[in-house]
C-alpha cells in the first residue's frame, strides 16, 4: 500500500539572483523543489532575518551561493567583504543547524596561495592571500562549524548564462576591435555553473558531507581559455597576444596555480565534470547569448 507521493527535497539558494543562484533555480527538478532569494529576500548580513527567513521555509538543505566577490575591491573593503563572506555565512550555516538542513558553502580556489605546480587536494593545507581568499576560507571554517551537516564546494573560472563573465567580455572587447593582450601565467580550470549546478544539486541530495572541488575537467591558462573562446565563435582572426601577470597588475594578488584536484568527488562516487573545452562549446552554442 503506497504512502502517497513523496515530498519534493527543499533547497533554499541564498544569492539567488547571482550567476550561480539563477544556474540553481533554472535546474530545479521533480525531485527538488528550489527557492532562489536574491539580497532584498533574505540579507545574510541579519542574524535574525536569516533565522526567521529560513524557519519559515524549512528546506532540507541550504546552497549558500551569496558572497562578496568583489576581489579587487575588498582589498580596501575589508569589513564589507567580512561581513558578507564570514558573518553572512555565519548566520545562514547557524539557521540552517536550527531547522536540521544540510549546508552547502560555495568556495573558490582563492583559499589557496597560488605558488603550486599540482592540483590542489582537498586536504591541502589553504593558504590564501587575498583579502577575499581570507575571508572565504573562514567562512569555510564557520560553516563547518556550525552546521552538523554541511558541505563545502571549492570551484574556480566561473562562467554562464547569467551575468558577465570572462567568455562575453573577451567576445565583446573583440567586436570593438580592442588589442588584446590576456594573462598566459595563471592556471586554472574554467567552470560552466551548468555544470556546477547540476553537481550541487545531485550533492545535496545526499549525505555525503565534506570537501568537494568541483570545475570542469583539464585546465588552461587565461590566455588558453580566451583562444578557445574564438576558436569557438569562429573568430579565429582576432588578434591575441599573451601577456605576464605584471604586466596586467591588479590590487588582488591572484593565484598563478589554482587547478583543483577532485578526489573526494569520485571517490564519494560522482563522476567527474566534463572537460573545460566541451563544456564551453556546449555554453557558447545554447547560454552564450544571455537570458
Amino acid at each position: 500500500m503506497s504512502d502517497g507521493p513523496i515530498r519534493p527535497l527543499t533547497i533554499v539558494v541564498t544569492g539567488g539572483d547571482g550567476q550561480l543562484g539563477q544556474e540553481l533555480v533554472r535546474l530545479c527538478s521533480k525531485r527538488c523543489e528550489v527557492v532562489g532569494l536574491n539580497r532584498s529576500q533574505l540579507d545574510v548580513t541579519d542574524k535574525y532575518q536569516c533565522l526567521l527567513g529560513i524557519k519559515r521555509l524549512q528546506p532540507d538543505a541550504i546552497v549558500h551561493a551569496a558572497a562578496y566577490t568583489a576581489v579587487d575591491r575588498a582589498e580596501t573593503d575589508k569589513d564589507g567583504a567580512w561581513r558578507v563572506n564570514v558573518e553572512g555565512t555565519r548566520n545562514v550555516a547557524g539557521a540552517a543547524e536550527a531547522v536540521g538542513a544540510s549546508f552547502c558553502y560555495i568556495s573558490t580556489d582563492y583559499v589557496f596561495d597560488g605558488e603550486g605546480t599540482i592540483p590542489y587536494g582537498e586536504l591541502d593545507v589553504p593558504n590564501p592571500r587575498s583579502v577575499y581568499g581570507k575571508t572565504k576560507l573562514e567562512g569555510e571554517r564557520l560553516a563547518s562549524a556550525l552546521c552538523e551537516k554541511t558541505f563545502i564546494v571549492r570551484t574556480s573560472w566561473v562562467y554562464g548564462k547569467y551575468g558577465n563573465n570572462f567568455v562575453r567580455t573577451m567576445l565583446r572587447l573583440a567586436r570593438q576591435n580592442t588589442k588584446l593582450k590576456v594573462v598566459n601565467d595563471q592556471k586554472g580550470s574554467p567552470t560552466y555553473t551548468h555544470d556546477l549546478a547540476k553537481f550541487i544539486i545531485e550533492l545535496v541530495q545526499t549525505k555525503k558531507y565534506g570537501v568537494y572541488h568541483a570545475t570542469n575537467s583539464g585546465h588552461c591558462t587565461w590566455y588558453e581559455f580566451a583562444k578557445a573562446v574564438f576558436e569557438e565563435a569562429g573568430m579565429e582572426h582576432i588578434p591575441i597576444a599573451p601577456c605576464t601577470t605584471e604586466e596586467y597588475p591588479r590590487p588582488a594578488p591572484r593565484p598563478k596555480y589554482s587547478v583543483l584536484g577532485n578526489d573526494n568527488l569520485i571517490h564519494a562516487g560522482f563522476q567527474p565534470l566534463r572537460h573545460w573545452r566541451a563544456a564551453l562549446r556546449d555554453y557558447m552554442s545554447r547560454d552564450c547569448g544571455g537570458d
